[in-house]
């Protein structure tokens, strides 16, 4: 995601110093002064050059000034200025052998992604999430019971994309072939028009509620549907570590951010279907794809005080992804590398099962802006 070309519309003295202001304030937390960029800034430029550079930034919308009398600090647009900066000199990640060493240690895939959120929330100090690959969002179509030997039968439920998935299913009872047709009637018609995450949640709705279903036919179509649903749209799909990083270091240019807030945050990730949702409007399905989206770019009102950094990756067949969300005043180098370097290990761990590549650890995959 990006906001245009407001850094390079920029000079390059603009952008550098614009660079320096942001990585300041993002160390010190505390507005930045002309004087300050002058002598550390490395410009060789007089702290009057500087005064009329940030004056230009300042009308550019990037910086402002809290008070008159103090710096400047960045606003949205100055932090997506700087993240570009970054992105131009992105390099291709380099995997560490230490972190696909710590995921390969688990024995499953759930195992691996938890692992993930794990480590990009040790890593970036702030919350680190990965979603398993799902067709959470993807449209229904329908679905069909056709009765096979004795009391099995075969599910098949279709979505968008030509996908689809089927199971066989023993219910231990014989059913005649005009009620399983009547029953998948029922069910296309409730479920048209929603995504396979809302027809799951739906159909497990109703079944506990079961004890007030008096319609058995309904009871049995239900439960055939949610054994075929449960392994196109697995429920535990979203891991997530290090909510409480948020608390720690969280806080807009006013004072700390509201409770409020971050008790929107937390409800949404665990609504996991929202998440899920909104990271589908952010990202690219590109695997190694990387998105960054800073405050006021995020269409969800209750996280713009927050900024995501996401990636891609793929398992062979499908892409999932991992990512953390902190401040806008997160360390984006940091986070970003670390956010690239283990989406590429997350796939290697998936599909190729082989030894990493020995590469240094301390290694990072983007260069000094």
């Amino acid at each position: 995601m990006s906001a245009g070309n407001t850094g390079t519309d920029l000079s390059a003295r603009a952008r550098s110093v614009l660079a320096a202001l942001v990585q300041e304030y993002i160390d010190s937390g505390t507005p930045v002064s002309s004087r300050w960029l002058a002598g550390h800034g490395g410009f060789g430029l007089s702290s009057a050059t500087v005064r009329h550079i940030l004056v230009s930034l300042e009308e550019a919308g990037l910086v402002w000034q809290p008070h008159t009398s103090s710096g400047r600090v960045p606003t949205d647009l100055g932090y997506r200025s700087f993240v570009d900066l970054l992105l131009e000199h992105r390099l291709a990640a380099r995997s560490t052998s230490a972190v696909e060493a710590r995921l390969r240690q688990a024995g499953s895939v759930k195992g691996v992604l938890s692992n993930v959120s794990h480590e990009l929330s040790r890593v970036s100090h702030h919350l680190g999430f990965a979603l398993a690959p799902t067709n959470e969002v993807v449209g229904f179509e329908h679905i069909e019971f056709v009765p096979l030997e004795g009391t099995r039968i075969l599910v098949l439920v279709a979505a968008e994309g030509q996908q689809a998935c089927h199971k066989v299913v023993d219910i231990g009872e014989r059913v005649r072939r005009s009620e399983l047709e009547q029953g998948a009637q029922y069910l296309n018609r409730e479920f048209r028009g929603l995504t396979l995450g809302e027809v799951r949640t739906l159909v497990l709705e109703h079944l506990r509620e079961e004890q007030v279903l008096c319609d058995a036919l309904l009871s049995r179509s239900l439960r055939l549907a949610s054994s075929t649903l449960e392994e196109m749209v697995p429920r535990d799909n979203v891991f997530v570590d290090g909510a409480t990083a948020l608390f720690d270091e969280v806080s807009d240019d006013e004072g700390p951010v509201p409770l409020a807030t971050f008790r929107a945050l937390l409800k949404m990730v665990q609504e996991k279907h929202r998440l899920v949702r909104l990271l589908s409007e952010y990202l690219d399905v590109d695997p190694g794809s990387l998105t960054v989206v800073i405050g006021a770019e995020h269409t969800a009102a209750d996280l713009k005080p927050f900024s995501l950094i996401a990636s891609t990756y793929s398992d062979g067949r499908q892409t999932g992804t991992v990512g953390v969300i902190g401040p806008r005043r997160m360390r984006y180098s940091l986070a970003i590398a670390a956010v690239d370097s283990v989406s590429q290990a997350v796939s290697r761990v998936l599909v190729n099962h082989s030894p990493p590549p020995a590469d240094d650890a301390r290694r990072t995959p983007y260069g000094s802006v």
